[in-house]
């Protein structure tokens, strides 16, 4: 059987276009079809995040997020994402499963918000 696998839009995913925090790791709230579900937020960017999941939701789904941001920025952002590409779990894969989500409403000024905690916390 061939590994489930739906790869990120980039061919290098390295190649992002927004400043990402990468080995940040932020408590998030996942709120879908009244689920609730809690997990954790790697690679923030003011674009989207990736979030490891065993079970990733399918591209194309929409829910709602929440996530605290520690200071300096201090907020709670709350906004809808949509997956954008989800990667299964398998044996074989080196990279950890999850998804890759999109900010579809996110604000401009919490975008700047995430922007200025992502430099703060970048790894050198």
């Amino acid at each position: 059987m061939s590994e489930s696998i739906i790869p990120p839009p980039e061919k290098n995913p390295d190649a992002r276009k927004n400043l990402r925090a990468p080995l940040i790791v932020l408590k998030v709230k996942v709120e879908d079809g009244g689920k609730t579900f809690f997990g954790y937020a790697r690679n923030i960017s003011r674009s989207g995040m990736f979030i490891p999941a065993t079970s990733p939701r399918n591209p194309g789904n929409r829910f709602l997020v929440e996530l605290p941001l520690p200071a300096p920025v201090n907020r709670t952002v709350e906004c809808t994402c949509e997956v954008v590409w989800a990667r299964h779990y398998s044996r074989k894969s080196r990279y950890e499963p999850g998804m890759g989500l999109k900010f579809i409403d996110l604000p401009e000024e919490i975008a700047a918000d995430i922007d200025a905690w992502v430099k703060q916390n970048e790894q050198p």
